[in-house]
């Protein structure tokens, strides 16, 4: 794991469940573990007890460095419905380092492997949207080269999610599905982001079980954008 340099999707107190951290605790945690980046991604508000409008609109002003970490800022976003509706104003994620769009249950439940596409597909046509997150849910299954070829035309990169592949995860097997994404993007040598989804500090920085995988698919290293902060900024700019 010496190699991750950053880890992005990152869950605080202000997500409202599964955690009691705040943006201090999480880059102290990121320190610890030898991160030299880390992205705080808190829920939108439709999850419940995710963060409102107005705690989004703070982040502008948060301090940059913490702890001799450097901070991005961003929002895991709900995408509502099969139109892509996200639950944060483009207003707001305008000001903000990047953008996760993510399916939630029960936020949106699941459809047909068109529905769910389209409702991905059309997120990734927002333009603050540079993430895909946790697309390997199997209860909101997919068409992946359709996912690939959209993500590939705006811009967008779809995450391989730690949490998924953990035994303790809640999505299912999505080693499968995984290794469709990872192998679509070794194909068209296309760049994925690996991510620990830790909500607190347990897990920050811990993306063993997506390393492992991608090593299992024979994905170049330079296609994993973790191990380059200025390759993500370039990225995400």
């Amino acid at each position: 794991m010496s190699s991750i340099t950053f880890d992005i999707h990152t869950h605080t107190i202000a997500s409202g469940h599964g955690s009691a951290a705040t943006i201090t605790d999480m880059a102290k945690a990121a320190w610890t573990r030898g991160l030299r980046l880390l992205g705080i991604s808190d829920h939108g508000p439709a999850t419940p007890g995710g963060g409102r409008d107005s705690y989004f609109r703070g982040l502008a002003h948060a301090p940059r460095m913490r702890l001799g970490v450097e901070m991005l800022y961003g929002a895991e976003v709900n995408i509502l419905d099969n139109k892509g509706t996200l639950d944060l104003d483009d207003e707001i994620l305008s000001h903000l380092d990047y953008v996760i769009a993510s399916i939630h249950n029960p936020v949106k439940k699941p459809g047909t492997i068109d529905e769910n596409t389209a409702a991905y597909i059309a997120a990734m046509k927002n333009p603050h949207v540079r993430i895909i997150g946790h697309c390997d849910d199997v209860k909101y299954p997919v068409d992946y080269p359709a996912m690939i070829q959209a993500a590939m035309e705006h811009h967008v990169l779809l995450e391989i999610n730690n949490s998924s592949l953990s035994p303790d995860g809640y999505r299912g097997d999505t080693r499968f599905n995984d290794l469709m994404i990872l192998n679509l993007c070794r194909h068209y040598h296309y760049p994925v982001i690996l991510s620990s989804d830790s909500h607190g500090t347990e897990h920050v920085g811990d993306v063993s079980y997506a390393l492992e995988l991608a090593d299992t698919a024979e994905l170049p290293e330079k296609l994993i954008l973790n191990h380059s902060i200025r390759e993500l900024k370039c990225f995400l700019a």
